[in-house]
């Protein structure tokens, strides 16, 4: 009798190990096909992916698509004869890298992951990869954007290049019956600087506008500036993100991740040439935080 309570004993415990074992197994599995593999940051900002995606050479402007499941950025490394717009795709259990095209624009994608914007241009997602370029179109076509984001409800905010100007008012497009109305120009809270008022990445519900500015109460370069959308549906002060996100180099392009957990943005790690380019990521909490004024 003591041995065949011994025994069950050892068959419960091996059980027990194996369900511990595949339970850490799965863990471990999960965290890989998170985030390109890689330990999430805290409060301090850190550059994203050394090796696979942040090298010495440029990387600029990442974002994930809705599903968390690919990685797009732009590359402009010596392995290419020019720059590259660059997926790392999750599969099979492993992060595998392709070249999309030759750079056409800033990827952004919109909150459904059914569209990437490029600017003024955009690609469809098909049952196979994406569609050919396509142009946004009336009332897009005579605007230069560098950068456009979407919200949820169609809304489309982008900033406007100007040449030899020293501000590129940001603007909007709401979505009315199917057709986009004549953009309109964000107020003054958002639209003043000293020069390039760029690269707008709107919440998917609009609750704040994330972009990037030479202000006066800057830190030198280009800084990353949020606004918060305000209980009459007007726009808040511009609050510069601080010294932990901003230097006295060029911090530009953030973006939140679609699970709303990560800020990334874009640091010129080089010369004013800006031969070397790093995507950085931090907890975004960093800016829920300012807006519950917890930041000063």
């Amino acid at each position: 009798m003591k041995n065949l309570i011994y025994i069950l004993l050892c068959i419960t415990f091996l059980i027990s190990c194996n369900k511990e074992t595949n339970s850490n197994q799965e863990r471990a599995r999960e965290q890989f096909s998170q985030y390109l593999g890689q330990t999430p940051p805290k409060v301090t900002p850190i550059p994203f992916a050394p090796g696979m995606v942040t090298s010495s050479e440029y990387e600029y402007g990442g974002t994930f698509s809705a599903d968390m499941k690919e990685f797009y950025y732009i590359s402009a490394s010596d392995q290419y004869e020019k720059a590259k717009l660059v997926m790392f795709h999750y599969t099979n259990n492993e992060w595998k890298d392709s070249i999309i095209s030759d750079r056409s624009g800033q990827p952004v994608l919109s909150p459904d992951g059914k569209r990437m914007y490029l600017g003024r241009r955009y690609k469809e997602r098909k049952s196979k990869g994406w569609s050919e370029i396509k142009e946004l179109g009336e009332p897009f076509e005579d605007q230069l954007i560098m950068r456009l984001s979407a919200a949820n409800s169609g809304t489309l905010y982008f900033d406007t290049y100007v040449p030899e100007q020293p501000d590129f008012p940001i603007r909007y497009a709401r979505l009315i019956n199917g057709k986009y109305e004549n953009p309109q120009v964000l107020s003054k809270n958002i639209n003043t600087a000293l020069k390039n008022i760029n690269h707008p990445f709107i919440a998917p519900d609009e609750s704040y506008l994330l972009w990037d500015a030479v202000r006066e109460e800057g830190y030198g370069s280009s800084d990353i500036y949020i606004s918060f959308k305000q209980d009459d549906g007007s726009w808040g002060e511009a609050i510069n993100l601080g010294d932990k996100i901003n230097t006295d180099a060029w911090e530009a392009s953030a973006s939140v991740t679609p699970d709303g957990k990560y800020l990334f943005f874009s640091r010129n790690m080089g010369s004013d040439n800006y031969e070397n380019v790093d995507i950085f990521w931090v907890d975004a909490k960093i800016l829920y935080d300012f807006n519950t004024g917890k930041q000063k």
